[in-house]
């Protein structure tokens, strides 16, 4: 899905204000987006967005994904002094928060495959008002999956809904709603209920805080067919030990709500 329009200009709208005279400049000028660390680039296309909506020619850019390291140039633009000036902050706060959870998305996908090829390593719900779909694409970039991208991709039945319906009750009433292609994931906090919810109907059982031992027992009990997902506060440097215990997905919510932006600069020229 595109950038739209009126995203980047609700972007520009708040950091121009009503009277811009900081980047009154004249002239016609160049500039370059410059990686000031190593790093997995993402948010380009959000970037050049901005850059477009201005007027300013994007000359040159890499591919979300991409791995830099510090020094090399991730964009290069031309156009008016002004336009240029006036794009910059946002295009490289935009840039530098998705390459930064794209790199982090990177880091964990790499300690999962030094254990399998096959556990994918999942974004949450967890994402910025008004930025989810910017920081859904960087965590593809950096070799993760988006998991739902909202509340119609997937029913997940959590703790609050088995408070109130009770789990089997939770899964039969949502199975009567949704359609034969949506999948139905139940979280559960203990591993003795990991194998209760896949005989509810879950397609899914997540398995909520637990450590990694308890994970690979309730992984061993759940059927062939029904995939499990681990979450709850895991951090890279656990990511290899809960792809050791079976499980299918990783799910990190720090992954868009914690990692930090990879330090990027703006350079006119």
């Amino acid at each position: 899905m595109p950038i739209e329009r009126s995203q980047v200009e609700r972007w520009l709208r708040e950091d121009l204000g009503h009277h811009d005279v900081t980047n009154d400049v004249p002239g016609e000028t160049t500039g370059r987006l410059v990686a000031k660390e190593g790093g997995v680039v993402a948010g380009l296309e959000a970037a050049e967005a901005v850059f477009d909506y201005l007027g300013v020619a994007v000359d040159e850019r890499l591919d979300d994904g991409e791995r830099v390291a510090a020094g090399d140039t991730v964009l290069r633009v031309s156009g008016g002094a002004r336009e240029v000036l006036r794009g910059e902050r946002v295009a490289v706060n935009i840039a530098g928060h998705a390459s930064g959870i794209a790199t982090k998305t990177r880091a964990a996908v790499d300690e999962a495959r030094q254990v399998s090829d096959d556990v994918r390593i999942a974004a949450t719900r967890k994402t910025t008002p008004g930025l989810r779909g910017v920081e859904k694409r960087a965590v593809v970039a950096g070799g993760g999956d988006t998991h739902r991208l909202d509340l119609s991709h997937m029913v997940m039945v959590k703790d609050n809904h088995i408070e109130e319906l009770g789990l089997e009750a939770a899964v039969a009433r949502f199975r009567e709603r949704v359609s034969f292609a949506t999948k139905i994931e139940v979280e559960v906090e203990e591993p003795g209920d990991a194998l209760r919810a896949a005989e509810a109907g879950a397609d899914v059982v997540l398995l909520d805080n637990m450590p990694p031992d308890e994970t690979e027992r309730a992984v061993e009990t759940l059927p062939e067919g029904v995939l499990a997902e681990a979450s709850g506060g895991i951090t890279v440097d656990e990511v290899r030990e809960y792809a050791a215990a079976g499980v299918d997905v990783v799910s990190m919510g720090s992954l868009t709500h914690s990692a930090p932006s990879l330090d990027l600069s703006f350079r006119t020229e």
